[in-house]
């Protein structure tokens, strides 16, 4: 036998490289569940915890007061071979309760039954009051060095690597509701700085509803549901909403961008990301500036269309969170660049009239061009969710050397809220000790005790000034870079309720917003004010935001007073003369296809061209899947398996449609198959037409041809029909830059 056993040994290590190599030509479509593959019978061998997947990351292994353990990131994970208590105790059985006999009663005496009992009672933390539908990942931010000269934070210097945490989310919903609902989304980037925690957390939106932060109880408990009845959810399309903000005009910039494309990105990796507030920057010299922040998606600015984002909250309602985490998996990685708009500090703080502390107020980017300073790559996903993203706390308070807030009223507010919320969300004041909120710096705050407190301090006094403990803590010296607000000059002045005159205007910036926009974009706001306010119930409120859009454009009145059947008001306020500002519209420019979905339907009798296209669009970093009448390996021989199914594909899934086959309906066909024997399955059918409506590129070759033809698109704009398969795939990919064939949208909007 031990003659034999290096041959084995060699084969082994062959079959291993072969197997290698397959997986290097073949990447996995992005979506298992664990990192290894299950067994049929259940494992009896005891072993340790799985690894992580390769896609997936952990926080730091510092300890609660910032120090490096040196620990593999695993360890913050379960450990050992053996099911415990949470004191570590090994159990025999988890699956029966401690009974007076088979039949029972049950007895108090069962410890582990009251552990596992009580445990599963307090899993669910209290969820966010607003932002509660959120989605996290890990990665690392690499600044330029661009914004030395007005900003001394070390995270922006050049070749920097810092780590981050970014959450995206939702404002209305609830945990339970959809992705692609139309809301605001938040972007919110935790940097694990060496200087301390910096937390940007702003909106895919750069205004917002109100001026003032006293008023954001008003407009949250105006947009959640209704409270008698506690419907509808996550959605703005009720009347208690609409009547909040046709009397409180001040929301109404946002409130078009809102009803905007903007309202239902088509994914995170596609959303802008926006500060919100004007910050103030700090240089080495201790000059100052004025600036907001951008986050810059490298994948181009793109959204759903109204009937995509209703499919697919029915459809899937995961669909934001899915999309990222399989982008992550698949190598897809998405990035963002940080950008500055920089304006001069003056004392009345506004820039070319506009007022900077109005965060119902945007600068164009034709008078202050948003500066690239680093970029955003999100590059692992989160090994545990609720332990990383649901306990994530983010506070607009987390700031570092070089950059201190404004006097922006609703900022202020801000800065009082995000650390409240956490005392509750979070059971106490140690929420930062929580791994995923640990700096990556030394800690020693003098903060001591309280719910949850990991760390163990030593020292008898956590008091300033002291000598017991030699003096420790002390406080920094300039030399050492501390933190240290602006000593910005007051003016003279009473205490007083009111805000600034400047702060009067609300329809300017909002009809520039509408007059930057494409005839197709603005088509898209016209419907969504009109299904909106359609879902109204009272008549007053509809007239009433009907006299606000007037002052706004009294084309974009007249249209939406159309579609619901009233009357266009006149305008009670003259419009102000604005330019246009074409970045704020999302058609006209291309993009990379990186990580976009190519959904390749096959019919299995037929599979030319198929295996060439799909190493083609995995060589090209998208992602490949194959439609197939049944799920599993397509033949003996190609070694394509079919990842979705005619029952459970739909167009919204894809980017982009490819027919390389038209297979004829089956058993599984609603109704049952369809005459003649031989037809094509009308689900196919019904792909093509769905992604004919969306404006999504469509490909055919061979017989896939014929499922072109049955929709009746075989002439239409952005269909390509050619013999050769590559040709095809070259042609759609060019379309798939701009991201929709947007010729397709018919423009009623001059």
């Amino acid at each position: 036998m031990a003659a034999h056993k290096p041959g084995k040994l060699v084969k082994a290590a062959l079959e291993k490289a072969v197997e290698k190599v397959v997986e290097l030509a073949n990447p996995p479509i992005p979506g298992a569940p664990a990192s290894a593959p299950p067994s049929l019978d259940e494992p009896t061998a005891p072993r340790g915890p799985l690894p992580p997947k390769a896609d997936q990351n952990s926080p730091e292994t510092v300890s609660p007061t910032g120090a490096p353990t040196g620990a593999p990131k695993t360890a913050n994970g379960q450990q050992g071979d053996f099911l415990t208590t949470s004191a570590g105790v090994r159990l025999h059985d988890t699956d029966h309760s401690l009974k007076a006999g088979p039949r029972g009663p049950t007895l108090l005496q069962d410890h582990h039954l009251r552990e596992k009992i009580t445990h599963f009672d307090h899993e669910r933390i209290p969820e966010r009051v607003v932002h509660a539908r959120g989605y996290g990942a890990h990665g690392v931010f690499v600044g330029y060095g661009t914004a030395t000269n007005v900003c001394k934070s070390r995270f922006l210097a050049n070749g920097v690597e810092t780590p981050v945490f970014v959450r995206f989310s939702t404002v209305l919903g609830s945990r339970g509701s959809a992705d692609t609902v139309r809301d605001t989304r938040g972007f919110s980037t935790k940097f694990y700085t060496d200087e301390g925690n910096f937390d940007l957390v702003g909106n895919n939106i750069p205004v917002f509803f109100i001026q003032d932060g006293i008023k954001f109880p008003d407009v949250i408990h105006a947009a959640k549901p209704h409270p008698d009845r506690e419907i509808p959810q996550a959605q703005s399309a009720h009347d208690t909403f609409w009547d909040f903000v046709s009397t409180h005009t001040e929301a109404t910039h946002h409130v078009l961008w809102n009803m905007s494309d903007r309202g239902i990105p088509r994914s995170y990796r596609t959303m802008e990301g926006f500060g919100v507030h004007t910050f103030r920057l700090v240089n080495a010299d201790g000059e100052t500036a004025l600036v907001k922040f951008h986050w810059k998606p490298k994948l181009g600015v793109h959204s759903l269309v109204w009937e995509e984002a209703q499919m697919l909250s029915g459809f899937d309602p995961d669909f934001h969170r899915r999309d990222l985490a399989d982008a992550i998996e698949s190598g897809a990685y998405p990035q963002w660049e940080l950008g500055l708009q920089i304006m001069p500090d003056t004392p009345r703080q506004t820039f070319e009239n506009i007022d900077l502390l109005d965060p119902t107020k945007i600068v164009p980017e034709e008078l202050a061009p948003v500066q690239p300073v680093g970029v955003l790559t999100l590059n692992r996903n989160t090994t545990n969710y609720f332990a990383e993203t649901e306990q994530v706390a983010f506070h607009l308070g987390n700031l570092v050397p070089g950059i201190d807030v404004t006097d922006d009223p609703l900022l202020q507010s801000r800065l009082f809220s995000y650390l409240d919320t956490q005392l509750s969300r979070l059971a106490g004041p140690n929420f930062n000790q929580i791994p995923i909120n640990r700096p990556h710096v030394p800690v020693n705050d003098m903060l001591r005790d309280g719910f949850h407190q990991h760390a163990v301090h030593a020292g008898a006094a956590p008091y300033h000034p002291n000598t017991l403990d030699g003096g420790n803590p002390f406080e920094a010296g300039a030399e050492e870079r501390p933190f240290a607000e602006v000593a910005q000059p007051l003016p003279k002045s009473a205490k007083v309720r009111e805000s600034p005159t400047s702060f009067a205007d609300h329809y300017t910036q909002p009809r520039m917003f509408w007059l930057s926009l494409s005839p197709v974009e603005q088509e898209h706001v016209v419907r969504a004010f009109t299904f909106e306010l359609g879902k109204c119930y009272e008549q007053t409120i509809k007239e009433r935001e009907l006299l606000v859009l007037a002052n706004v454009d009294p084309t974009l009145c007249a249209e939406v007073a159309r579609g619901l059947g009233l009357p266009a008001p006149a305008a009670t306020v003259r419009p102000k003369k604005v330019e246009p500002s074409p970045v704020l519209s999302q058609i006209g420019r291309t993009w990379p296809t990186d990580g976009r979905v190519i959904g390749i339907v096959v019919d299995p009798a037929d599979l030319d061209g198929v295996r060439t296209v799909r190493e083609t669009v995995l060589a090209g970093g998208m992602v490949p899947l194959l439609i197939a009448p049944t799920g599993g390996p397509l033949d003996t021989d190609s070694g394509l398996v079919a990842q979705r199914t005619l029952l459970t594909a739909r167009s919204v899934e894809f980017d982009v449609l490819l027919l390389a086959g038209s297979p004829p309906s089956g058993a599984d066909t609603p109704g049952g198959p369809v005459e003649p024997v031989g037809a094509i399955d009308p689900r196919v059918i019904r792909m093509v037409q769905e992604c004919y409506r969306h404006a999504k590129a469509i490909g055919a070759w061979g017989s896939g041809r014929l499922a072109v033809e049955a929709a009746g698109y075989a002439t239409e704009p952005g269909i390509v029909l050619d013999d050769d398969p590559a040709d095809v795939l070259k042609a759609v990919t060019v379309l798939l830059e701009a991201h929709r064939v947007w010729e397709r949208f018919p423009a009623t909007i001059a």
